[in-house]
């Protein structure tokens, strides 16, 4: 008989969930602060857990450095495609900050991760953080550097001291913002180096961030056991309320993409790229449909550029180069994305944010979309990145991660769109500057 191909991976995913749900909830009624419950919680479904997220904990400092360097010496390469790098940069860092702001907005507005008791919250720390070092995270977050002392300190005195403590809730250096401080500027400088000397670096750390994916992957396909797990120990401590707070979080975040990907991009198109947003919206609906279908930008890539070139009669060299380029390098909507998670997750714990810590995060979330592989999955290591620097208790990821399917799906559609915007964007502004009757030059 011809072997049946096995459940997607979203799929036995969802399941997971849905059996973590069920049991956890299911327990909650029928043995309310039973302590045998509470043991299966700590000794069984909390390890669980904890090896799926380890196994995605171990590979945030490597995929770090190397995806913020390979996508800053590839946006930045100025010396040869001069002003056009320039505007994607440019472009790419304002429109990722008004996604995130967007997103932020939302999040303190609704509060989605409000309305967790006292007694449910410290349950949930006692299951999902069985020891003293989530629990410590929580607490230290009421002792915040000053905003001079993070700006100060982004900039590291050892970066390998602060990859080796960036963990450790009580290391006082810059920690995970000075890994990425220092990858953005060694990017920037690998850009700016002589190309041939610096291409077998480059074949290095693009060898170093593929065998990174392939552990995602590795790390993905125990998910369905560890979101399991993880989503056990929350509704066995929580009861409905996990189930409402949920909700809550999954509809502020489509909000917030909704807002961005028609709002902002709307505006975008018709004021900087002189087009009808509700044409551009029609002409890429292949593209939009092909992205919620695979949650992926790179696999959405050739579509993206066939419907940018053919529908939108853009010039060919500067398609092909921003929608590449963008494809990892401007991800707007995964950026939102990190952004509302961090502060429903802030909230969701009690763990009261500072202004200073919140631009910390949309900062943070910024370069963190720059830095984000183009496949399902690929933000959940920079989420944990997010998290621990504004010490909110990493382990939280697994509360949200049954419902990342659906708002993976959402977030690179607007992805996409966002590529597709910059490129719209960048064309434009060449056709402006090039000569009467003259067409645009290739990159």
């Amino acid at each position: 008989m011809p072997r049946q191909a096995a459940l997607p991976l979203h799929t036995r995913i969802f399941i997971g969930l849905a059996v973590g749900l069920v049991l956890g909830l299911l327990c909650e009624f029928l043995f309310p602060g039973d302590e045998r419950l509470k043991w299966v919680v700590s000794n069984i479904a909390y390890p669980i857990g904890q090896v799926f997220l380890r196994s995605i904990f171990m590979i945030v400092i490597p995929l770090i450095f190397t995806a913020i360097v390979l996508g800053v010496a590839d946006l930045g390469d100025v010396g040869k495609i001069g002003r056009i790098g320039l505007k994607a940069l440019l472009f790419t860092i304002l429109i990722t900050g008004i996604s995130v702001v967007i997103g932020l907005v939302l999040v303190n507005v609704f509060q989605p991760g409000v309305g967790i008791s006292e007694e449910g919250r410290s349950a949930l720390l006692g299951a999902l953080g069985n020891n003293q070092a989530v629990t410590g995270i929580v607490s230290s977050a009421g002792e915040a550097k000053t905003p001079i002392q993070t700006l100060v300190e982004i900039i590291p005195r050892n970066p390998l001291a602060d990859a080796v403590n960036a963990f450790d809730p009580n290391y006082r250096g810059g920690g995970l913002l000075s890994v990425m401080f220092f990858a953005l500027v060694f990017g920037i400088a690998m850009a700016m180096a002589d190309k041939e000397r610096t291409a077998p670096l480059l074949e290095v750390l693009q060898g170093v961030y593929d065998v990174i994916m392939k552990i995602i992957e590795f790390a993905m396909n125990l998910a369905p056991f560890g979101v399991a797990a993880l989503i056990f120990s929350t509704a066995a401590s929580l009861g409905l309320e996990v189930v409402f707070v949920l909700l809550k979080y999954v509809l502020v975040v489509i909000a917030a993409l909704a807002i961005h990907q028609f709002g902002t991009y709307g505006l975008v198109v018709r004021y900087f790229a002189g087009l009808n947003p509700i044409k551009f919206f029609q002409s890429i609906q292949e593209v939009m449909l092909t992205a919620f279908s695979t949650s992926s930008s790179n696999a959405t890539l050739p579509t993206s550029i066939r419907v940018a070139i053919d529908e939108l009669k853009l010039n060919r060299d500067i398609a092909n180069f921003m929608l590449t380029v963008g494809s990892t390098a401007n991800q707007n909507g995964t950026a939102l994305y990190e952004g509302v998670t961090v502060l429903f997750l802030a909230q969701f714990y009690g763990v009261n944010l500072t202004i200073g810590q919140q631009l910390t995060v949309v900062l943070l979330s910024i370069l963190a979309g720059v830095g984000t592989a183009g496949v399902p999955g690929g933000s959940l290591p920079l989420v944990v990145l997010v998290l621990q620097t504004v010490n909110v208790p990493a382990e939280g990821i697994g509360i949200i991660l049954g419902v990342d399917r659906l708002l993976d799906m959402c977030r690179t559609v607007v992805n996409v769109t966002g590529d597709i915007a910059l490129a719209a964007c960048v064309n434009a502004s060449e056709a402006d500057q090039a000569a009467p009757g003259e067409d645009v030059k290739p990159v």
